[in-house]
């Protein structure tokens, strides 16, 4: 089988590149090409044609195409639903703010956690994504909005810490001077609580922000809608996070997707203070999203208002994420579901 040269970090291309007898500067044009999002060799006008024949005897250049793209009037949130080369698709979200413009990136096709009120499980774990595909996502959403992409996160379709290896792995290429150059710190990863690998990433000390899709106050609500939560309780979870904090000195991000009649009582609010006083923390509210399949609503807005400030009324930090790209349904796995169901 032909390797993805996206799939190589420098150093494994630089390798490459040493046992066709090239020079070690062909590396870095290479891998530069690549994350300008070209689509094939020939479009690497600086290379020889001997060396592209002999690249591509052995490796390829992965592409994605735009399969469907949804634009917000409101707020230019753009959303694509993007096919792989193998005939799957996945979801990313560009987002404009004042401080830049942020991607949400998937990193697999489907996700086996089963989250309740989650669109991007529904169906399973399909396969995982390869870096280079990873990585994609955001070269070619780059290439189609025509601006830098300065922020990204991990957020989109899958779990990515059930897809460990491959994701390390672009964070490496992603963050690489050689090519896009996104700095760690602009990195955001959430994973749904799998703590084995909570504490991998602990001890690689790679300074992007953790993110944590909490989502109950308790052991007893979270394992009807988070099925992770038998494997990984609130205690071990919670457990990870705070030896995480101790050795990287970095603020976690606590995700709670506020559902109507689940989660959403000042009671539960107050459990939740309780659970996570004396972290260096903050809570991220979500109104949660609708879903066909789910059913789930989200609570009216004086209810979330009265939520968020007996978590404020206890010193925890928390706020209530705005809501972007509300007109084209800009959460993950929705479009995906609607194109597999035919509409």
């Amino acid at each position: 089988m032909k390797t993805n040269l996206k799939d190589l970090t420098y150093d494994e291309l630089a390798s490459l590149i040493e046992s066709l007898g090239e020079k070690k500067f062909r590396t870095k044009q290479i891998f530069s090409w690549l994350h300008k999002g070209v689509t094939s060799f020939d479009e690497m006008t600086d290379i020889s044609k001997d060396l592209k024949q002999r690249l591509s005897e052995k490796s390829f250049v992965s592409t994605l195409k735009i399969e469907r793209k949804l634009v917000s009037k409101i707020d230019k949130t753009t959303k694509y639903l993007f096919k792989l080369e193998d005939g799957n698709m996945v979801e990313s979200v560009v987002m404009y703010y004042k401080h830049g413009i942020s991607i949400c990136i998937s990193s697999q096709v489907g996700c086996r956690m089963g989250c309740k009120f989650c669109a991007s499980t529904i169906g399973g774990l399909v396969r995982n994504l390869t870096p280079g595909e990873i990585l994609d996502q955001v070269i070619f959403a780059q290439k189609d909005i025509g601006e830098r992409i300065s922020n990204i996160v991990m957020m989109g379709i899958g779990e990515p810490l059930d897809n460990y290896d491959n994701v390390i792995k672009f964070l490496k290429n992603v963050n690489d001077e050689n090519g896009i150059n996104i700095g760690y710190r602009h990195i955001s990863l959430s994973t749904c609580g799998v703590v084995k690998n909570i504490y991998k990433l602990m001890e690689l000390d790679i300074p992007i922000t953790l993110s944590i899709s909490l989502h109950a106050p308790s052991n007893e609500i979270r394992d009807k809608i988070m099925p992770v939560n038998k494997a990984y309780d609130i205690n071990e979870l919670l457990s990870a996070c705070k030896k995480y904090i101790e050795k990287t000195n970095r603020r976690i991000s606590f995700e709670y997707s506020i559902i109507m009649g689940v989660n959403d009582s000042e009671n539960h609010a107050k459990m939740l203070s309780t659970l996570l006083k004396g972290m260096l923390c903050h809570v991220n509210i979500i109104p949660v999203n609708k879903v066909t399949e789910t059913g789930f609503e989200k609570p009216d807005r004086k209810k979330i208002e009265k939520f968020v400030n007996v978590l404020l009324n206890n010193r925890i930090n928390a706020t209530v994420r705005r809501e972007l790209g509300s007109d084209i349904n800009a959460s993950c796995g929705q479009l995906r579901r609607s194109v597999k169901r035919g509409e």
